[in-house]
């Protein structure tokens, strides 16, 4: 499947988790403080919220620029069978964590398939290869996988992986700059 479209939000499939599961403070993005596992007054019943038509004139332009790259639809239809939270109390922290975590995959999943348009050297490619092994295991993630997941130690080498490519591209940049002022 295109990672574009697999990365892509589709609250049509989701419970709403992004509006429930995650905090927020007020400020320039958001008119009020929300905190963690704590449903927003403008989502309804209907796992919709109340005001989408004018988030950024009611002060939550956070929430208009908001994407999960399809965590919310993954964690609702996957790991949860299509269950929501509210029908299901007893799920709640374990799918608002859920939540949480596999955004943070989602994450990093987009940066190292954009990082895939780079002209990559054979042992970069392999290494991101290996990375998005890890991201995105053969079976997918079940509920226990995902909590046991080792996500920060993954993060750093994501993170750390892209940083190991400024010395690596650089040069082909300063090359291509050489080739376009030699014309």
């Amino acid at each position: 499947m295109d990672y574009r479209v697999e990365l892509r939000a589709d609250c049509s499939h989701c419970q709403a988790l992004c509006c429930v599961s995650l905090p927020f403070d007020q400020g320039e993005s958001f008119a009020f403080d929300k905190p963690a596992d704590t449903v927003c007054r403008h989502l309804g019943n209907d796992s919709r919220c109340r005001i989408h038509h004018a988030l950024v004139a009611q002060g939550h332009g956070g929430c208009a620029a908001y994407d999960c790259y399809g965590a919310g639809q993954r964690v609702t239809q996957e790991l949860f069978a299509g269950v929501s939270w509210r029908d299901q109390p007893l799920l709640q922290a374990a799918m608002f964590e859920s939540f949480r975590r596999m955004k943070r995959v989602h994450e990093l999943r987009l940066l190292l398939h954009e990082a895939a348009r780079l002209t990559l050297p054979s042992s970069k490619a392999s290494e991101r290869e290996q990375l998005l092994a890890c991201l995105e295991p053969p079976r997918g993630f079940n509920r226990e996988s995902l909590a046991a997941l080792e996500l920060a130690a993954l993060e750093a080498a994501v993170r750390a992986w892209l940083r190991s490519l400024s010395g690596v591209l650089q040069p082909a940049r300063s090359r291509q700059s050489l080739m376009l002022l030699r014309r």
